[in-house]
């Protein structure tokens, strides 16, 4: 377990702006306590201080996780979020979309949200923003890539493509040994 680099710090940010915003300060600079993000096995971990301390007397060997996991990063030093950080992701949306009922179950088996399924977006969603996905029970049910800009979807055919999935609370089902859960 280590801190960031500099460049891993930046392309986890640059993530987490294009779903939370400048909010990504209030997830490290918490009023109960002090948070941080370090990297184990390739993992990005958010973990508070005091149990980041409590850990360094666990072998590096021995650790499997620490906190919640928000992703991890790719061969290509690409980043990936994964649905662990829904809870964090979803206090702090900028981009919401609300989904039907018949829509949901579709969303978590891994298909994208058509337009027949949207129920709500907020207002002036620009196109690729991340969005976090709700049922209309207030729910989050996972993130995604808003394929189109809030209004250019008003003008779209039932079967287009609004929102790109991403992740969703269902592959806490699906996947198995990816060991990122």
């Amino acid at each position: 377990m280590r801190p960031l680099t500099d460049e891993e710090t930046a392309t986890l940010f640059e993530k987490l702006a294009n779903y939370i915003g400048k909010d990504i300060e209030k997830l490290i600079n918490r009023p109960d306590e002090a948070y941080c993000f370090r990297l184990h096995k390739d993992r990005v971990y958010y973990v508070s201080e005091r149990l980041m301390r409590q850990s360094t007397n666990v072998s590096r060997d021995n650790l499997l996780s620490l906190g919640t996991c928000f992703g991890k990063f790719t061969k290509t030093k690409k980043f990936r979020l994964g649905i662990t950080c829904l809870d964090y992701i979803s206090q702090y949306a900028k981009h919401k979309v609300w989904v039907k009922p018949g829509a949901e179950m579709s969303f978590l088996y891994g298909n994208h949200v058509a337009k027949s399924g949207l129920a709500r977006i907020t207002e002036a969603t620009p196109q690729y923003a991340g969005v976090v996905v709700y049922s209309m029970n207030d729910i989050p049910m996972g993130f995604g890539v808003a394929a189109q800009a809030t209004e250019y979807c008003r003008d779209l055919d039932a079967a287009a493509v609004v929102v790109l999935h991403q992740a969703d609370i269902g592959e806490y089902l699906r996947v198995e040994d990816d060991g990122l859960l």
